[in-house]
């Protein structure tokens, strides 16, 4: 369990490694084992190790340098090893990175062909997970996969279900799911989105608000200009029950898991996105 837990942390973190990882902790389980039975003290011993692996690890820092986006054949090189040194694989990575740059998300998906193709997709990717995991649509893969989805764009806490009910009725109507990014959604509201879900009635998830204090309302703003939504935040005196559809955004594709939300090709005008880039050039500018 130890390793398979090593292994799985190093993939997460690092995204590949895992062969490494389950070498080394095999080697490091072994030779600490030899050593405690030969009397060795195990706090001693777990220092030593802990020393060794900072020794390591400075040392692999030292020798490591940055990719250049640009070259591609350092791109090539890296995603050919973890793609078992298939070169086309490499090409088609280095051929994403590149157009999307440093800042820029790439996801993987299953294809419908054999043949393996890269589509380019204007979204935005902030760090929140679903706040539960029956929101998940691909249950293999813990993943919440929306199709079209409305988006609520809700500065405060989610609470009362009652006020909550008639936007769902709403949402039901339109047969459409529904995302919902709020400040928080707490127990009562959390499960009636639950229930609605598992019971088939509406498809529906909820994620918390990205950000924190003035930060969270900007990126609140960024969503609702990303998705067309006219975000309901608590000065405008708005109440939940009296939310309409058309006060919700849209986009092609909201993808979920337990970490993340990326929103693929929101339904805001090119207009509002260059004003809202302008604003936010100003204001960096400004401070």
């Amino acid at each position: 369990r130890l390793v398979k837990e090593a292994a799985s942390k190093t993939s997460k973190i690092a995204g590949d490694g895992t062969t490494t990882a389950t070498i080394l902790t095999e080697a490091l389980f072994k030779e600490a084992y030899k050593n405690l039975a030969a009397g060795a003290d195990a706090m001693a011993l777990n220092r030593g190790m802990q020393k060794a692996a900072k020794v390591v690890t400075d040392k692999l820092a030292s020798l490591a340098k940055p990719i250049d986006i640009t070259k591609a054949d350092d791109i090539i090189n890296i995603a050919s090893v973890s793609a078992n040194n298939d070169i086309e694989i490499g090409k088609t990575m280095a051929k994403a990175f590149q157009r999307v740059g440093k800042d820029g998300v790439i996801t993987v998906e299953e294809g419908k062909s054999f043949e393996t193709t890269v589509e380019f997709v204007e979204g935005m990717q902030f760090d929140r997970g679903y706040l539960s995991p029956h929101f998940a649509t691909d249950i293999e893969n813990m993943v919440c996969e929306l199709e079209k989805p409305f988006i609520l764009v809700y500065e405060e806490k989610i609470s009362n279900v009652g006020k909550l009910v008639p936007l769902l009725e709403k949402i039901a109507q339109a047969k459409k799911p529904l995302l919902i990014i709020a400040e928080d959604v707490e127990s009562e509201a959390l499960a009636t989105l639950v229930v609605n879900k598992l019971k088939g009635v509406l498809q529906v998830a909820a994620v918390k608000a990205p950000g924190y204090g003035d930060r969270r309302k900007a990126m609140l703003q960024d969503i609702a200009v990303l998705t067309g939504a006219e975000p309901i935040f608590k000065d405008l005196g708005i109440e939940m029950e009296n939310i309409s559809v058309k006060q919700l955004g849209q986009a092609k594709k909201v993808t979920i898991d337990n970490d993340n939300t990326i929103i693929i090709e929101g339904a805001g005008s090119r207009q509002g996105i260059n004003g809202r880039i302008k604003q936010i050039k100003d204001e960096i500018e400004i401070t």
